[in-house]
């Protein structure tokens, strides 16, 4: 009976099938003899697949020619659980078919479980696809219409497409993402003034005219007129990323159109701010706060001091460092002598004030003091002595808050001067009478004879203002009738000096005013700066 079975099955003849079909023992019948369009017999075999054809085994395929054989199939026949997609590098572009059929194409076993973004090449012969970066995590078949992909900047960052492309982020440092956060918030302001030069460069010269500013002439050969109160803004100066410390004129006539302005940003500037109101030149020599900043007496050059402990005297002319110097602490107080100007004292967060020599590089006197910190810094009698403010205030203490020294021995000749329970952040010189200013936390200016035995002056006392622990400052005006102070709440305030009354108050700065100056040849010019990194210039 299996004998006669066998003999029927054989004698029997062989069903004609379709050309490029399957039989029932899932074998293609060759299909060398039939002529047909390049590309068009592997993409008919996929879509008898998608109609509901059955899959070739892997006996089957084995024993197929090789150019009949399906791509598709001969990968999957090495490992039938996985997909095609996870072992092919796709191109990313394909060449362009029209697919002529109305009908949308349905998705397919191969692609069930493939990325959105993959593209199969049999889908590159029916319909013009697109690659996107679309999430992988999404179903959605690949034969549908995707979006050309965009330059990076316009639809997502190429950060975020390399996400979406092989999963792998590297990895930034945080140091470097806030770099690249400042970078883009600066660099895009187009009226960005000229930055200076990184650390331990050279500095760039500072371009200035070489006439004299034409507000400026008229005054320069007549004496100083009466001061005049200033009312309106001039220039209002942003520039600065940080809370603007000091300020200061030239202390040449004939160039005394230029500001400095030291800050917390780690630069300071060198502004015009009496014809253009714009930054000249901006310089990054240390790597910390700039705390203080002075013009030398020549008006070349600028010596500068910060929270790195370092100390810088730069030649603006050719943009050179003349001097670079280590202190042993952070500086927050700088002064030039008065009648040597390659002599400086500088003090700050430490018991000591030291002298340095230009020429030498070297400090050359020391003054220990049983402090903690040096607020400022006030020479006295053409240089002989100098008074220091320090952050003592107690009663058990033997060294007060503000201390006379000779310059020379380095002795101290008073340490019993200011006796109140106050600190005294900065001190101001008057330029006619021997007396001097002292600012108070007490929220109040005191007046003290500037010879021995600086007694303070019980019936002069300037109030209205706010200290607040603020570093604020006060300064008189170059023909001494008035006072300028700011204040922590903003205010700019103006006292008579003889009256001790309030002249005028400008409501200044949104934050605590810290610095202000009267210019030094034109009567009726006054300079403000405050926390908040913006300087003032009123008239």
């Amino acid at each position: 009976m299996a004998s006669l079975v066998a003999y029927d099955d054989s004698d029997s003849e062989a069903e004609v099938e379709p050309v490029g079909s399957f039989n029932a023992a899932t074998q293609m019948k060759d299909t060398s003899d039939v002529v047909r369009p390049r590309g068009q017999d592997f993409a008919s075999g996929v879509l008898d697949v998608m109609e509901g054809g059955t899959l070739p085994t892997k006996q089957a395929a084995c024993e197929d020619p090789v150019s009949q054989r399906l791509p598709l199939v001969r990968l999957w026949r090495s490992d039938p659980r996985s997909c095609p997609s996870q072992r092919l590098q796709w191109p990313r572009t394909e060449p362009e078919v029209t697919f002529h059929s109305s009908e949308p194409p349905r998705p397919s076993l191969w692609t069930s479980h493939t990325p959105a973004g993959h593209v199969p090449l049999a889908a590159a012969h029916f319909k013009q696809v697109k690659v996107s970066w679309g999430t992988y995590d999404s179903l959605e078949p690949p034969f549908c219409a995707q979006t050309k992909p965009e330059p990076p900047g316009q639809n997502g960052s190429y950060l975020q497409r390399k996400r979406h492309e092989d999963c792998v982020v590297p990895y930034t440092p945080k140091r470097l993402r806030q770099g690249q956060a400042l970078s883009t918030e600066t660099g895009g302001n187009k009226d960005a003034e000229a930055q200076g030069p990184p650390v331990g460069r050279a500095a760039v010269p500072l371009r200035v005219a070489p006439g004299v500013s034409e507000f400026i002439r008229p005054y320069l050969d007549t004496e100083y007129k009466e001061t005049e109160i200033s009312r309106k803004v001039l220039f209002y100066l942003r520039g600065h990323r940080g809370p603007v410390n000091c300020i200061q004129w030239c202390p040449v006539p004939s160039k005394s159109h230029m500001l400095l302005s030291a800050s917390m940003d780690k630069t300071f500037k060198v502004w015009d701010a009496v014809d253009l109101g714009s930054c000249l030149q901006t310089y990054t020599l240390h790597s910390e706060a700039v705390r203080a900043a002075r013009w030398s007496p020549c008006g070349q050059r600028v010596l500068s001091g910060g929270f790195d402990c370092a100390l810088h005297l730069t030649d603006l002319e050719t943009g050179m460092q003349l001097f670079s110097g280590q202190s042993s602490f952070r500086v927050t107080t700088l002064k030039f002598h008065p009648k040597d100007p390659s002599l400086f004292v500088c003090g700050g967060f430490s018991s000591e004030i030291k002298a340095w020599d230009v020429r030498s590089g070297k400090a050359v006197r020391s003054y220990k003091a049983t402090v903690q910190q040096t607020l400022d810094v006030l020479f006295l009698q053409e240089g002989s002595e100098f008074l220091s403010s320090t952050d003592a205030s107690s009663r058990d203490s033997a060294d007060r808050t503000i201390i006379a020294w000779d310059f020379r021995s380095a002795a101290k000749i008073s340490n019993q001067i200011f006796h109140e329970r106050y600190t005294c952040p900065s001190l101001a010189l008057h330029p006619r009478e021997p007396v001097f200013l002292a600012q108070t936390n007490g929220n109040y200016l005191a007046l003290f004879s500037a010879v021995w035995p600086y007694r303070m002056s019980r019936r002069r006392r300037y109030e209205g203002h706010k200290v607040e622990g603020y570093s604020v400052g006060c300064e008189c005006s170059p023909d001494g009738d008035l006072l300028v102070t700011g204040s922590a709440d903003g205010r700019v305030l103006l006292y008579c000096f003889r009256t001790a009354s309030r002249a005028r108050t400008l409501p200044g700065h949104a934050q605590a005013c810290v610095g202000t100056a009267f210019h030094p040849v034109l009567p009726s010019v006054l300079a403000s700066c405050s926390w908040e990194g913006d300087v003032k210039i009123w008239h």
